[in-house]
Protein backbone atom coordinates (compact mmCIF):
# COMPACT_ATOMS: atom_id res chain seq x y z
CA UNK A 1 0.00 0.00 0.00
CA UNK A 2 0.98 3.38 -0.07
CA UNK A 3 0.84 5.30 3.11
CA UNK A 4 1.24 8.75 4.60
CA UNK A 5 2.61 8.27 8.23
CA UNK A 6 1.58 10.67 10.69
CA UNK A 7 4.03 10.94 14.27
CA UNK A 8 5.74 13.26 16.54
CA UNK A 9 8.45 12.46 18.98
CA UNK A 10 11.08 9.71 19.64
CA UNK A 11 8.74 7.15 20.53
CA UNK A 12 7.31 7.09 16.97
CA UNK A 13 10.29 6.67 14.94
CA UNK A 14 10.79 3.28 15.62
CA UNK A 15 7.40 2.56 13.72
CA UNK A 16 8.37 4.40 11.01
CA UNK A 17 11.66 2.45 10.55
CA UNK A 18 9.71 -0.72 10.83
CA UNK A 19 7.50 0.74 7.76
CA UNK A 20 10.01 2.20 5.99
CA UNK A 21 11.70 -1.17 6.04
CA UNK A 22 8.98 -3.40 4.83
CA UNK A 23 8.91 -4.38 1.40
CA UNK A 24 5.28 -4.43 1.00
CA UNK A 25 5.07 -0.53 1.47
CA UNK A 26 5.76 2.74 0.38
CA UNK A 27 6.01 5.73 2.69
CA UNK A 28 4.95 8.40 0.14
CA UNK A 29 5.01 10.69 2.79
CA UNK A 30 5.25 11.78 6.55
CA UNK A 31 2.53 14.33 8.39
CA UNK A 32 4.10 15.81 11.75
CA UNK A 33 3.95 18.57 14.09
CA UNK A 34 5.59 22.15 13.46
CA UNK A 35 9.16 22.43 14.43
CA UNK A 36 9.07 23.87 17.45
CA UNK A 37 11.26 25.49 20.50
CA UNK A 38 14.30 23.33 22.02
CA UNK A 39 17.01 23.73 23.81
CA UNK A 40 18.60 26.97 25.61
CA UNK A 41 18.94 29.11 23.31
CA UNK A 42 15.01 28.04 21.88
CA UNK A 43 15.95 27.76 18.30
CA UNK A 44 13.13 25.92 16.23
CA UNK A 45 13.76 22.34 15.54
CA UNK A 46 12.13 19.54 13.67
CA UNK A 47 10.60 16.66 15.41
CA UNK A 48 12.52 13.74 15.43
CA UNK A 49 9.89 12.01 13.32
CA UNK A 50 11.10 14.71 11.04
CA UNK A 51 14.52 14.34 10.90
CA UNK A 52 14.12 10.78 10.38
CA UNK A 53 12.15 11.01 7.08
CA UNK A 54 14.26 13.88 5.67
CA UNK A 55 17.43 11.40 6.33
CA UNK A 56 15.01 8.93 4.16
CA UNK A 57 14.81 11.39 1.72
CA UNK A 58 10.41 11.32 2.20
CA UNK A 59 8.45 14.23 1.87
CA UNK A 60 7.80 15.70 5.42
CA UNK A 61 4.34 17.57 5.85
CA UNK A 62 3.82 20.11 9.16
CA UNK A 63 0.43 21.93 9.17
CA UNK A 64 -0.19 23.69 11.81
CA UNK A 65 -3.46 22.27 11.97
CA UNK A 66 -4.62 19.12 10.06
CA UNK A 67 -7.63 21.09 8.11
CA UNK A 68 -5.84 23.29 6.67
CA UNK A 69 -7.19 23.29 2.75
CA UNK A 70 -3.43 23.32 1.42
CA UNK A 71 -3.01 20.29 3.56
CA UNK A 72 -5.82 18.32 2.95
CA UNK A 73 -4.93 19.06 -1.37
CA UNK A 74 -1.70 17.18 -1.08
CA UNK A 75 -2.95 14.29 0.95
CA UNK A 76 -5.68 13.86 -1.71
CA UNK A 77 -2.69 14.56 -4.97
CA UNK A 78 -0.67 12.02 -2.73
CA UNK A 79 -3.56 9.61 -2.23
CA UNK A 80 -2.62 6.81 0.62
CA UNK A 81 -4.16 3.71 0.50
CA UNK A 82 -3.79 3.92 4.36
CA UNK A 83 -2.88 6.36 6.62
CA UNK A 84 -0.78 5.13 9.84
CA UNK A 85 -0.49 7.05 13.06
CA UNK A 86 1.59 7.13 16.33
CA UNK A 87 1.82 9.64 18.84
CA UNK A 88 0.72 12.65 15.92
CA UNK A 89 -0.37 14.86 18.54
CA UNK A 90 -3.52 16.76 16.74
CA UNK A 91 -7.03 15.69 16.25
CA UNK A 92 -7.60 14.78 12.93
CA UNK A 93 -11.11 15.77 11.11
CA UNK A 94 -13.36 13.91 8.98
CA UNK A 95 -12.61 15.64 6.02
CA UNK A 96 -9.41 13.85 6.64
CA UNK A 97 -9.68 10.37 8.08
CA UNK A 98 -12.28 10.24 4.86
CA UNK A 99 -8.95 10.41 2.53
CA UNK A 100 -7.24 7.12 2.57
CA UNK A 101 -9.71 4.06 1.24
CA UNK A 102 -8.50 2.24 4.54
CA UNK A 103 -8.51 4.82 6.99
CA UNK A 104 -6.23 6.22 9.48
CA UNK A 105 -5.01 3.06 11.60
CA UNK A 106 -3.48 4.36 15.25
CA UNK A 107 -1.07 2.53 17.01
CA UNK A 108 -1.89 3.12 20.75
CA UNK A 109 0.46 2.02 23.59
CA UNK A 110 -2.50 0.39 26.14
CA UNK A 111 -4.57 -2.46 25.40
CA UNK A 112 -7.77 -1.09 24.41
CA UNK A 113 -10.46 -0.26 25.59
CA UNK A 114 -8.33 0.70 28.72
CA UNK A 115 -6.53 3.96 29.03
CA UNK A 116 -8.06 5.54 26.32
CA UNK A 117 -6.17 9.16 25.82
CA UNK A 118 -3.12 10.73 25.67
CA UNK A 119 -0.86 9.10 28.60
CA UNK A 120 -2.08 5.27 29.05
CA UNK A 121 1.86 4.51 29.91
CA UNK A 122 1.86 6.94 32.61
CA UNK A 123 -1.71 5.91 33.60
CA UNK A 124 -1.05 2.02 33.99
CA UNK A 125 2.08 2.25 35.92
CA UNK A 126 0.56 4.83 38.94
CA UNK A 127 -2.42 2.51 38.60
CA UNK A 128 -0.41 -0.46 39.50
CA UNK A 129 -1.51 -2.70 36.22
CA UNK A 130 1.10 -5.76 36.04
CA UNK A 131 0.36 -5.91 32.18
CA UNK A 132 -0.68 -3.40 29.68
CA UNK A 133 0.48 -3.39 25.62
CA UNK A 134 -0.03 -1.86 22.48
CA UNK A 135 -3.21 -1.54 20.44
CA UNK A 136 -3.92 -1.07 16.60
CA UNK A 137 -7.09 0.71 15.94
CA UNK A 138 -8.89 2.35 12.83
CA UNK A 139 -9.60 6.23 14.09
CA UNK A 140 -13.28 7.49 14.63
CA UNK A 141 -13.56 10.81 15.61
CA UNK A 142 -14.46 9.37 19.27
CA UNK A 143 -11.30 9.19 21.89
CA UNK A 144 -9.35 5.95 21.03
CA UNK A 145 -12.71 4.14 20.38
CA UNK A 146 -12.57 2.79 17.44
CA UNK A 147 -12.34 -0.71 16.10
CA UNK A 148 -9.16 -2.73 16.57
CA UNK A 149 -7.12 -4.93 14.54
CA UNK A 150 -4.68 -6.62 16.61
CA UNK A 151 -2.64 -6.21 20.17
CA UNK A 152 0.59 -7.06 22.02
CA UNK A 153 1.03 -7.47 25.46
CA UNK A 154 3.57 -6.52 27.76
CA UNK A 155 4.58 -6.93 31.31
CA UNK A 156 5.39 -3.98 33.39
CA UNK A 157 8.03 -5.01 35.78
CA UNK A 158 8.61 -3.56 39.43
CA UNK A 159 11.32 -1.00 38.76
CA UNK A 160 9.42 0.61 35.45
CA UNK A 161 9.35 3.39 34.67
CA UNK A 162 6.86 5.33 31.59
CA UNK A 163 10.14 5.99 29.75
CA UNK A 164 11.29 2.21 29.98
CA UNK A 165 7.73 0.61 29.47
CA UNK A 166 7.09 2.87 26.56
CA UNK A 167 10.43 2.20 25.11
CA UNK A 168 9.92 -1.32 24.86
CA UNK A 169 6.22 -0.56 23.56
CA UNK A 170 7.34 1.69 21.10
CA UNK A 171 9.32 -1.24 19.47
CA UNK A 172 7.10 -4.41 19.97
CA UNK A 173 4.49 -1.87 18.37
CA UNK A 174 6.22 -0.90 15.52
CA UNK A 175 6.36 -4.47 14.50
CA UNK A 176 2.45 -4.56 15.00
CA UNK A 177 1.82 -1.43 13.22
CA UNK A 178 3.75 -3.36 10.28
CA UNK A 179 2.01 -6.28 10.70
CA UNK A 180 -1.25 -4.59 10.77
CA UNK A 181 -0.41 -2.85 7.22
CA UNK A 182 0.39 -6.33 5.71
CA UNK A 183 -3.37 -7.76 7.12
CA UNK A 184 -5.13 -4.56 5.68
CA UNK A 185 -3.43 -4.94 2.78
CA UNK A 186 -3.84 -8.73 2.02
CA UNK A 187 -7.27 -8.65 3.29
CA UNK A 188 -6.52 -11.52 6.29
CA UNK A 189 -7.01 -8.60 8.77
CA UNK A 190 -10.69 -7.49 10.33
CA UNK A 191 -11.25 -4.78 12.72
CA UNK A 192 -13.47 -5.54 15.75
CA UNK A 193 -15.33 -3.81 18.06
CA UNK A 194 -14.10 -2.52 21.12
CA UNK A 195 -15.57 -4.54 24.77
CA UNK A 196 -18.36 -1.76 26.13
CA UNK A 197 -17.05 -2.61 29.85
CA UNK A 198 -13.49 -2.11 30.80
CA UNK A 199 -13.44 1.42 29.74
CA UNK A 200 -10.19 3.56 31.50
CA UNK A 201 -9.50 6.81 30.30
CA UNK A 202 -5.71 8.30 30.53
CA UNK A 203 -6.08 11.91 30.21
CA UNK A 204 -2.23 13.97 30.58
CA UNK A 205 -0.40 14.02 33.62
CA UNK A 206 -0.65 17.31 34.79
CA UNK A 207 2.06 18.94 36.86
CA UNK A 208 -0.44 19.08 39.93
CA UNK A 209 -0.90 15.08 39.25
CA UNK A 210 2.78 14.30 39.52
CA UNK A 211 2.77 15.75 42.85
CA UNK A 212 3.86 12.92 45.73
CA UNK A 213 1.35 12.93 48.85
CA UNK A 214 3.43 11.68 51.78
CA UNK A 215 0.07 10.63 53.13
CA UNK A 216 -0.34 7.72 50.95
CA UNK A 217 1.00 4.67 51.20
CA UNK A 218 4.58 3.82 50.01
CA UNK A 219 3.76 1.81 47.33
CA UNK A 220 1.72 4.71 45.78
CA UNK A 221 4.51 7.01 46.20
CA UNK A 222 7.14 5.03 44.15
CA UNK A 223 3.96 3.92 41.23
CA UNK A 224 4.09 8.27 41.09
CA UNK A 225 7.57 8.90 40.47
CA UNK A 226 8.35 5.72 38.36
CA UNK A 227 4.99 7.07 36.20
CA UNK A 228 5.83 10.63 36.04
CA UNK A 229 9.09 9.87 34.87
CA UNK A 230 11.10 11.24 32.94
CA UNK A 231 7.52 13.93 32.21
CA UNK A 232 6.53 14.85 33.69
CA UNK A 233 8.52 14.55 36.51
CA UNK A 234 7.39 13.68 40.19
CA UNK A 235 7.96 16.18 42.47
CA UNK A 236 7.17 17.44 46.35
CA UNK A 237 9.07 20.73 47.78
CA UNK A 238 11.72 21.30 50.57
CA UNK A 239 11.92 24.36 52.15
CA UNK A 240 10.18 26.28 50.03
CA UNK A 241 11.84 25.04 46.89
CA UNK A 242 10.89 22.34 44.25
CA UNK A 243 12.49 19.13 44.41
CA UNK A 244 12.31 16.78 41.66
CA UNK A 245 12.01 13.30 42.67
CA UNK A 246 13.66 10.64 40.14
CA UNK A 247 14.05 7.40 41.93
CA UNK A 248 12.76 5.97 45.09
CA UNK A 249 12.82 2.95 46.59
CA UNK A 250 10.10 1.09 49.51
CA UNK A 251 11.50 0.44 52.35
CA UNK A 252 9.48 -2.14 54.39
CA UNK A 253 10.83 -2.18 57.55
CA UNK A 254 10.79 1.44 58.74
CA UNK A 255 7.68 2.73 59.98
CA UNK A 256 8.95 5.19 62.29
CA UNK A 257 8.78 8.00 60.59
CA UNK A 258 6.03 10.11 59.74
CA UNK A 259 4.40 11.38 56.44
CA UNK A 260 7.00 13.38 55.30
CA UNK A 261 9.08 13.05 57.69
CA UNK A 262 13.20 12.98 56.52
CA UNK A 263 16.05 11.06 58.09
CA UNK A 264 19.52 10.94 56.94
CA UNK A 265 22.19 8.38 57.54
CA UNK A 266 25.47 8.27 56.06
CA UNK A 267 24.63 7.27 52.14
CA UNK A 268 20.54 7.25 52.75
CA UNK A 269 17.98 9.24 53.03
CA UNK A 270 14.42 8.32 54.72
CA UNK A 271 11.26 9.45 54.08
CA UNK A 272 8.08 8.65 55.98
CA UNK A 273 4.83 8.19 54.25
CA UNK A 274 1.51 7.27 54.89
CA UNK A 275 2.35 3.31 55.33
CA UNK A 276 6.05 2.57 55.52
CA UNK A 277 9.22 4.55 54.16
CA UNK A 278 10.58 4.96 51.30
CA UNK A 279 14.64 6.23 50.30
CA UNK A 280 15.29 8.87 47.94
CA UNK A 281 17.83 7.41 45.87
CA UNK A 282 17.70 10.21 43.11
CA UNK A 283 16.30 14.11 43.21
CA UNK A 284 17.10 17.21 41.39
CA UNK A 285 16.74 20.63 42.86
CA UNK A 286 15.57 23.72 41.32
CA UNK A 287 18.33 25.00 39.14
CA UNK A 288 20.27 21.86 39.41
CA UNK A 289 21.69 18.91 37.81
CA UNK A 290 19.88 15.28 39.21
CA UNK A 291 22.24 13.77 42.17
CA UNK A 292 22.24 11.27 44.06
CA UNK A 293 19.25 11.91 47.22
CA UNK A 294 22.46 11.48 49.89
CA UNK A 295 24.46 13.91 47.86
CA UNK A 296 22.01 16.26 47.80
CA UNK A 297 21.76 15.88 51.66
CA UNK A 298 24.78 16.50 52.46
CA UNK A 299 24.98 19.83 50.47
CA UNK A 300 21.97 21.09 52.55
CA UNK A 301 22.37 19.83 55.63
CA UNK A 302 19.23 18.33 56.32
CA UNK A 303 19.10 17.54 59.91
CA UNK A 304 16.90 14.77 60.83
CA UNK A 305 12.98 15.64 61.42
CA UNK A 306 12.70 18.29 58.61
CA UNK A 307 10.18 17.21 56.05
CA UNK A 308 9.50 17.44 52.28
CA UNK A 309 6.77 19.10 51.28
CA UNK A 310 4.00 22.19 52.62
Amino acid sequence: MKLVFAGTPEVAVPALDALIASERHEVAAVVTRPDAPAGRGRRLVASPVAQRAQDAGIEVLKPLRPKEPAFLERLREIGPDCCPVVAYGALLPRVALDVPAHGWVNLHFSLLPAWRGAAPVQHSIMAGDEMTGASTFLIEEGLDSGPVYGTVTETIRPTDTSGDLLTRLAFAGAGLLAATMDGIEDGSLKALPQPAEGVTMAPKITVGDARVDWAAPALRVDRVVRGCTPAPGAWTTFRGERLKLIQVTSVPDRTDLAPAQLAVGKNSVHAGTGSYAVELLWVQAQGKKPMRAADWARGVRITDGETLGE
